[in-house]
This record gives structure tokens, C-alpha cells and sequence, in this order.
């Protein structure tokens, strides 16, 4: 009885004990830790330190020290309480979330939105950037789920961010950034030490970007059809995404991928060409009344591969303006990623107008650097147009001839055919001659289409009535929607439809004046010419009206010119009277040898006569 009575009190004084000491713990304050300060430390300096003491948690505002989850084995402490470091050069402004480790919001300095707020790149959640592996227990990881601890010292002029998800003190994965002064282009690494013994590393792991285009504009419609994934592959060749719609490519020896929006870009650059490589775009306007925050979803995924069984990447982040002047400036072959046009569209648009447009916008405000650059086109063309509005004029002195000869073999389409081509061989006329000089102007007029939308020094300057030379002039807000029209009315689309009506109306007169009656069973090309009087300017001003105000002054500018120079020709420089002398005196020569062509084309219809002929009997 005694022996159980001492049992329990010896029971309940070890009880007591163990309070009080839970009590006495409870009661002590936390031991202040020792943060040490690496902004005069060197690279190699601060490598030292991190080893010296690695056992204690970095100091990140709470001073929390947060691992790998217990749930996916690691067995070490998990803390889920979210922070954030902040860096910044003269352009960029960044934050990095412990949570991934990686860019949780970041704004251009220098520019603004249509709201006159700051431009975003990444915000609220927009972008979501994740490494995917496997433990040795076939554990799948996460890191965008994670939470990392973080330092930060100076490198001479850099700013070094180091973002470590640890599992001990010697074990851990990083994110390691660097910003320069003055420049969109963040160096971006992963590696990792002592993660060869936990990891799988028979796998390849995964790298995910899950980027969502924030909009900018006042145009929502207008910003997403220029904003569109780019990307370079096998050295120099340069690759897109459908421009509408959703799409997804797998492609391989990828060097960088752009995420544009418009006239913004977030782009990932590779030390090594990236293999099996998906990108994604989704669309997200589908109703441009609803879908008004983002243009476009990219998503790029891919494998990378272990080096030596640790994580060992290197990567560029380009964060800024689609600048053709700034991205050419890496020497990367970034500036492929702007829509100039293919082939030689884009060939005149990087060799002639982005260098001339720069020249003239140095010296002159832009609107009015639009118009020089409007004229001097112009002027390079003109004798172009003279060439046209000569054979426009030869065909006009020819048409009672070749009236003459329709009815005099109106029952002989053939015989017909022969004799005006006869004619025209005499005159020296030639009626396709009218047609290649529009031929000649079609890569000119295609390119300056594909410059100015995507000229960014135009965004944001202003021009008369025009706040936004990258955008719509808008002049009237309508109470209502058009469909293909807007809510909205644009003064210079309007101009433009007009400039081309008294165009369309001077040429058109010009060619119908030198049309030759239809023949049977071919269209009437007068009666097709009346219509596109009218349609031409309606289009123009439908379409225009929510396109940039630049291309809109471009056209305008354009047909007031080309209309001027018309007038010209005609009234100054070309003499109907002395055309048609040349003519006679044409006619009068002994007939050239025909060429090759004409050879070919008279054999052709000889036959074609004789088979009829035959046919006939």
C-alpha cells in the first residue's frame, strides 16, 4: 500500500515538473537573431556568410523561416504565411512573393495606361510560374505551392535577389535574380546543392508560365489583335501563333518565347535551345463588354533536364516596351517578335520606314513626322503613277479604234481578239501596263499597314483632335453599338473615306474613259468600277474606325497627295494631242518582231481558230 502510494505522488511530481517547465518556456521571449548585411559583400563574400550561417533563417520582414511541406515528405518545418521583397532599377519596379519565389507584381516606371495608371506586366495573379519534379518516393512537387526564404546583396551595380526553398541547411533549390541599372532584362537562374539523394532525377522535370496579357488600351479588340505569342527556333527562324482564336504548337531548339501584349512584351530567353516545347494561346475576348482585363492566356511548358542530379538553368526575363529600338539593343533577335510582316513587307518596313519615321520624329512632332514621311512616299511613287495615268491615257485614244474593230468582227471573238492585240502592238500601247504599277505599290502600302499599329513611339502622342496616335481619334461617344462600326465616332477614318471617294472618282473616270466595251460573257468591269466608288470609302470607314489614328492620318494625307499629284500629270505634264501623235507615228512603223509572248499568245489563238473552224464543218 505504501509502495503505490509513493508511485502516485512520484507520478504526480513528475506531472508538475513538466508544467512548470511548459510554463517557464512559454513565459521566455524570442532569442533575437543575427541578420547579417551583405550590401557591401561580393559575390564570393556572401557565399561565405550564407555557409557560415546557414543554420539560421534569413530575415524576411516576420523573420519566417519556410520550408518544403511535410505532405510531400520532406519531413521539415512548414510555415504558410505569405511575404514579399521588393526590388527596383529606374525602369522596372518588382516583387517577388515567398510564396513560388517568383514575380508576383512588376510595373514599368515610365508609362501608363489609357486610365493613366501604370503599366502592369504582372499583377494579381496573372502570371503563375512553377517547377514540377519528383521525389525519390514518386512525390510530385510543386514550387509554385512552396514557400521560399529570401536574400539579397549588391554586386557592384546589380541588385541579387536569392530566393532558396530549403530542406536543410546545405539542401535546398534556388531562384537567383539580377537586376542592372537602367535595363528591362533580369538575369534568372535555377539551381540547386544537395538535392540529389531526395529528388528523382531519372525524370526530366518540368518548368509551366502561365501568363495572362493585362489590357492597356482603350481598345480592348484592337490591343488583343496585336498581342500574340512569338517565338524564335533553330537560330534565327521566327514563328508564331494563330493571330485569332486559340492555338497550341510543340516545337523544339527554341531559344526565346515572347508574350506579347501589343505594345508591351514579357519574354524568356534560354542560355540552352529549350526541346519539346508546347506553347498555348487562348483567346479571352470573346465579348468585348465582358472581357475587359485580359487579351490573351499563353502558357509555355517544358522539360529540363538534371545536370550532374541537381537543377542547373540559366535564363534571361525581359520585362518591357515591344520597342523595336530597345529589343534589337540585346543583339537576341527580339525584335523578330513585332509584327513588321513577312517577307519583303517586313524587309521595307526595318530597312526604310522605322529608321526614316525615327530620323523625322526626332525632329519633328509626330503628327507632323507622319505626314513628312506621307510625302516623301509619295513623292518616291509618283513616277509610278505617272507611268499608270500614261497607259490610262493611251487606252483612252484607242478606244474608237478598238470600237471599230468590235463591230466589224462582233462574230468573231477570236478575229476580234487578234486585231486589238495587233493594235496595241502598233500603238505602243499596252493594257496591262496600267496594272503593274498598283502591283508595284501593293508591298509599299502592306507595309506601312503592318508600321504604324505597331510603331511604338506613336503611343501616347498626340496630334490635333487625336490623344493617342497608336489608337482611335474619338470625337463622339455613341449611346449605342454598331456592329464592325463601334460605339464610337473617329474623325480621321472619316477624312480618309472622303480623300478616297474624290480618288476613287478621278481614276475611275480615268479607267472607265479607257475601258473597252464587254465583251460576251465576261463581267462588266465599268459597272463593277461604279460600285467600288462607293465601297471603297464605306470600308475604309468602317474598318478605320477602330484602328490607330496614325494609319488613319497616313491615308488621309496620302490620297490628298496622290490626288494633287494626278492633277499635276494631268494638266501640266501629260498632252493628250501630243500622245496621240506619238500613236500615229507608232502605227505608221514597220511592225516590231513580236516577242516570245506575243509569239506564243498568236499560235495560241490560231489554234484556237482552227479548232473552232473544225468544229463548225
Amino acid at each position: 500500500m505504501i509502495e503505490k502510494n509513493n508511485d502516485n505522488n512520484a507520478l504526480l511530481g513528475f506531472t508538475l515538473m513538466g508544467a512548470i517547465m511548459l510554463f517557464w518556456l512559454y513565459l521566455q521571449p524570442p532569442v533575437e537573431e543575427s541578420v547579417v548585411d551583405t550590401s557591401s559583400l561580393d559575390s564570393s563574400e556572401y557565399v561565405d556568410v550564407i555557409k557560415k550561417d546557414s543554420d539560421k533563417p534569413v530575415d524576411l520582414k516576420n523573420s519566417l523561416s519556410t520550408n518544403i511541406s511535410p505532405e510531400n515528405n520532406f519531413n521539415i518545418n512548414f510555415e504558410s504565411d505569405d511575404a514579399k521583397i521588393t526590388f527596383e532599377n529606374d525602369l522596372i519596379y518588382i516583387e517577388i512573393n515567398n510564396k513560388g519565389g517568383f514575380i508576383s507584381s512588376l510595373y514599368l516606371k515610365n508609362f501608363n495606361n489609357h486610365l493613366e495608371a501604370p503599366i502592369y506586366l504582372i499583377n494579381e495573379e496573372n502570371s503563375v510560374f512553377n517547377l514540377n519534379f519528383k521525389t525519390l518516393n514518386n512525390t510530385s512537387v510543386n514550387t509554385k505551392n512552396q514557400f521560399f526564404t529570401s536574400s539579397e546583396y549588391d554586386n557592384d551595380d546589380n541588385k541579387v535577389i536569392v530566393m532558396k526553398l530549403l530542406v536543410s541547411e546545405n539542401q535546398y533549390l534556388e531562384y537567383k535574380y539580377i537586376i542592372k541599372p537602367d535595363d528591362y532584362m533580369i538575369d534568372f537562374s535555377i539551381s540547386s546543392n544537395g538535392l540529389s539523394n531526395i529528388i528523382n532525377t531519372q525524370d526530366d522535370y518540368e518548368l509551366t508560365w502561365d501568363y495572362k496579357s493585362l489590357r492597356n488600351s482603350k481598345s480592348i479588340s484592337y490591343e488583343n489583335r496585336y498581342s500574340r505569342l512569338t517565338y524564335e527556333y533553330e537560330t534565327d527562324k521566327v514563328d508564331k501563333l494563330g493571330q485569332t482564336g486559340d492555338d497550341e504548337e510543340t516545337v523544339s531548339d527554341v531559344n526565346w518565347f515572347s508574350y506579347r501584349q501589343h505594345f508591351f512584351s514579357a519574354i524568356l530567353l534560354s542560355s540552352q535551345p529549350l526541346n519539346d516545347v508546347t506553347l498555348s494561346q487562348i483567346n479571352m475576348v470573346i465579348d468585348e463588354d465582358v472581357d475587359t482585363t485580359y487579351t490573351k492566356n499563353y502558357i509555355a511548358n517544358f522539360p529540363l533536364k538534371y545536370n550532374d542530379k541537381e537543377f542547373d538553368e540559366k535564363f534571361n526575363l525581359y520585362f518591357g516596351p515591344t520597342d523595336s529600338k530597345i529589343l534589337s539593343s540585346y543583339n537576341k533577335n527580339l525584335e523578330s517578335s513585332i509584327p513588321f510582316g513577312w517577307g519583303i513587307f517586313g524587309y521595307i518596313n526595318k530597312s526604310i520606314f522605322i529608321p526614316l519615321f525615327s530620323y523625322l520624329s526626332s525632329h519633328f512632332p509626330y503628327g507632323i513626322a507622319i505626314i513628312i514621311m506621307t510625302i516623301l512616299v509619295r513623292l518616291v511613287l509618283s513616277p509610278v503613277l505617272y507611268k499608270s495615268y500614261l497607259s490610262q491615257a493611251k487606252m483612252k485614244i484607242l478606244k474608237p479604234e478598238i470600237a471599230e474593230i468590235s463591230l466589224k468582227y462582233k462574230d468573231n471573238a477570236m478575229k476580234k481578239q487578234q486585231e486589238t492585240m495587233a493594235l496595241y502592238n502598233k500603238a505602243g500601247a499596252n493594257p496591262m501596263s496600267g496594272c503593274i504599277p498598283a502591283l508595284i505599290q501593293i508591298p509599299v502600302f502592306y507595309a506601312l499597314f503592318m508600321f504604324f499599329p505597331t510603331a511604338f513611339d506613336l503611343r501616347r502622342k498626340s496630334f490635333l483632335w487625336a490623344d493617342d496616335l497608336s489608337s482611335y481619334d474619338n470625337i463622339l461617344d455613341l449611346p449605342f453599338y454598331i456592329p464592325f462600326y463601334g460605339d464610337h465616332v473617329s474623325l480621321f477614318p472619316i477624312l480618309a473615306s472622303i480623300a478616297i471617294f474624290f480618288y476613287m472618282k478621278m481614276t475611275t473616270g480615268q479607267n472607265m474613259a479607257s475601258q473597252q466595251p464587254p465583251q460576251e460573257g465576261m463581267p462588266d468591269m465599268a459597272k463593277m468600277m461604279k460600285y467600288m466608288i462607293y465601297f471603297s470609302p464605306i470600308l475604309m470607314l468602317v474598318f478605320f474606325n477602330n484602328y490607330a489614328s496614325g494609319l488613319s492620318l497616313y491615308y488621309f494625307i496620302s490620297n490628298l497627295i496622290t490626288i494633287a499629284i494626278m492633277l499635276v500629270i494631268k494638266h501640266y505634264i501629260l498632252d493628250e494631242e501630243k500622245i496621240h501623235a506619238q500613236i500615229q507615228v507608232n502605227k505608221a512603223k514597220p511592225q516590231k518582231k513580236p516577242n516570245r509572248f506575243q509569239k506564243k499568245m498568236k499560235e495560241l489563238m490560231e489554234e484556237a481558230e482552227r479548232q473552232k473552224k473544225s468544229q463548225n464543218k
